[in-house]
């Protein structure tokens, strides 16, 4: 059973699922375990870099980028529609950065 603050609120957007390139990447890399879960994603990211930045995007950023969030590290940026995709993106680059 899930807890009720689990669900999203009347009215709230649900977010997406993440896309296929993104759970493929996460796959290659051993990790299809944690591909749904949001905290699990962000907590192995935050094992495996220093500092990122996630931006949620203003509803006029978003219409023009075409993406509701926006991670930086580094130096380079992923866009993505849900909070887990950024953090998955974002984890599939330190990760290859790390094997290169």
């Amino acid at each position: 059973m899930t807890h009720p603050s689990q669900h999203p609120k009347q009215g709230e957007p649900t977010e997406p699922p993440l896309p296929a390139d993104a759970l493929a990447a996460l796959e290659n890399l051993g990790l299809r375990e944690i591909a749904h879960d949001e905290v699990a994603l962000r907590r192995l990211l935050e094992q495996h870099t220093s500092g990122y930045t996630l931006y949620r995007l203003t509803p006029a950023a978003a219409r023009r980028w075409k993406c509701r969030y926006r991670i930086m590290l580094a130096d380079t940026y992923y866009d993505s529609q849900s909070v887990a995709e950024a953090y998955a993106r974002a984890l599939v680059a330190c990760l290859q950065t790390k094997a290169d």
